[in-house]
C-alpha cells in the first residue's frame, strides 16, 4: 500500500468500519506516522468527507454521525460498459491485478440480480484477440507524467534502458501513449536535446518540477511513438514498393512496423527486418504485387519462398 491515494482510501475504509479509531492505531495500520494521518484526514475533508478529530484520552478520528458514502448506482447498460471495458483492457495488456480488483469491487456493490447477469457475461464472453502480457508501469510515475503533460511542467526521470543502464534526465512530456500492451511517454529530452520516447514501466521515478514548457506545433505523440517503434534498429533496412493505394496499405500494415509513403506506382514501404525470409513471407501474405528496392538479398528470399510454395502445391 505504497501510493498515498491508496492509503487515504484505506483510511476512509477504516473510519467507516469503526465508530472511533485512535490516531496511533490508524498510523500503525496504514504504516505512516501520526502527522501523516492528520494530513490524510485533511485530504478527506477536501474531498467532502466529514472527518471529526477528537482530542483527549478517548479521542481519535471518526466520521460525522449520519454520514454514509453514496452507493454506486449503475444502470444495466452502464454496468455492462464498465465490465466490458475492464475485460477488454485486461486482454489488451492492462495490468491484470488492477482490473481483477476493480471488477471485484464493481460486482460487490451491484444489486444481486444485475450482479448475476454481469457474472454470466464474464463467464461466457470469448475473445478472438490473444491475451497480451503487459509491462505494467508504476502508478505514481504514470499519474505524475500525466499531470505534468497536462500542466506542461518538466519532470525529472530516473530511467533504466533495455540494456539495464540507469540514467537521470529532465523531460518535457508531450503525452502518454498506450500501444501493444505497453505505456510510453514522448517529449523533449533535455539530456539528448531531442524528442524521445520512453517506456513508462522502465521509469523508476518521476519527480515534478517547476519549469514550464510549450509543445511545438504539429507534434502528435501517437504518431511519434509509432514511428519511433518502427525505426527500432534491425539487421536489414528494407524498401519495397507495394502496388496498392495508401489507404489500403495503412489498413494492412501497422504504423508501428513500417513507414508508408505514396509514390509513383504505389506505396513505398520502408522498414527494418531482423530476418529477410520472414519479410518475404510477410510480402507474400499481403497479396499485392510489389517491387523490391533494397536489399537485393530480399529477392533471393522471395524466390526461395516461391520455390517452396511450388513444391508444396505439387505434393
Amino acid at each position: 500500500m505504497s501510493h498515498p491515494t491508496t492509503r487515504v482510501l484505506a483510511m476512509l475504509e477504516l473510519l467507516q468500519a469503526n465508530h472511533r479509531i485512535r490516531g496511533t492505531e490508524l498510523a500503525r495500520r496504514l504504516g505512516v506516522d501520526e502527522r501523516t494521518v492528520r494530513r490524510y484526514a485533511a485530504r478527506l475533508e477536501d474531498l467532502g468527507v466529514p472527518v471529526v478529530a477528537e482530542r483527549g484520552r478517548y479521542g481519535g478520528y471518526r466520521l460525522m454521525p449520519g454520514y454514509k458514502l453514496p452507493p454506486l448506482m449503475l444502470t444495466d447498460d452502464e454496468a455492462t460498459a464498465v465490465v466490458l471495458g475492464l475485460l477488454a483492457g485486461r486482454r489488451m495488456g492492462l495490468p491484470g491485478q488492477a482490473t481483477e480488483s476493480a471488477l471485484a469491487k464493481v460486482q460487490r456493490v451491484l444489486p444481486a440480480a444485475l450482479r448475476e447477469r454481469v457474472q454470466a457475461l464474464r463467464e461466457t464472453l470469448g475473445f478472438t484477440l490473444a491475451a497480451r502480457d503487459a509491462a505494467a508501469p508504476a502508478t505514481e510515475a504514470l499519474l505524475t507524467l500525466a499531470a505534468a503533460a497536462r500542466e506542461r511542467r518538466r519532470v525529472r526521470l530516473r530511467y533504466r534502458s533495455w540494456r539495464g543502464a540507469d540514467s537521470e534526465r529532465d523531460l518535457d512530456p508531450y503525452g502518454l501513449v498506450f500501444h501493444s500492451g505497453r505505456w510510453y511517454v514522448t517529449g523533449h529530452d533535455h539530456r539528448s536535446g531531442e524528442v524521445r520516447t520512453f517506456r513508462v514501466d522502465r521509469v523508476a521515478s518521476a519527480e515534478p518540477g517547476t519549469a514550464a514548457f510549450e509543445i511545438p506545433g504539429g507534434v502528435d505523440p501517437v504518431r511519434h511513438v509509432t514511428r519511433s517503434l518502427a525505426a527500432v534498429p534491425y539487421a536489414h533496412e528494407v524498401e519495397v514498393v507495394l502496388e496498392t493505394s495508401l489507404a489500403e496499405a495503412r489498413r494492412r500494415v501497422p504504423a508501428s512496423t513500417a513507414t508508408l509513403t505514396e509514390v509513383d506506382g504505389g506505396v513505398l514501404m520502408a522498414t527494418r527486418a531482423e530476418r529477410l525470409d520472414g519479410m518475404a513471407r510477410m510480402l507474400a501474405g499481403l497479396g499485392w504485387p510489389f517491387i523490391v528496392r533494397r536489399p537485393a538479398e530480399l529477392r533471393d528470399h522471395v524466390r526461395d519462398l516461391a520455390r517452396t510454395l511450388t513444391e508444396q502445391a505439387g505434393r
